[in-house]
């Protein structure tokens, strides 16, 4: 299932992560475990943001896949199912009219 990961990172974990230089292997962790289709990077609520999209095989992978961002990061972290467009057309097709 195509999934939106979004994780806001806490400031204070975020600022020692980039001061010893480990932000770039946090980030990469998260690149090899999601094997995203896209991946954001930006502010969010006044804070750090990654965006992610990847497909969820399976709801049991979560505790590892998000778990980097939780210890290592502070995040608080969402997920969320999503569609693209192709995905819309077929679900709206699928709709009974009338």
């Amino acid at each position: 299932m195509r999934t939106l990961l979004r994780a806001r990172l806490d400031t204070h974990t975020a600022n020692e992560a980039i001061r010893n230089g480990t932000m770039p292997e946090h980030i990469q962790t998260m690149l090899d475990k999601l094997h995203p289709e896209a991946a954001y990077f930006t502010t969010m609520d006044g804070g750090r943001s990654c965006l992610f999209v990847f497909d969820l095989q399976d709801p049991s992978q979560l505790p590892g896949l998000v778990e980097t961002l939780f210890l290592e990061l502070e995040a608080e972290v969402e997920v969320h199912p999503v569609m693209n467009v192709d995905d819309l057309r077929k679900g709206l097709g699928g709709i009974r009219r009338g």
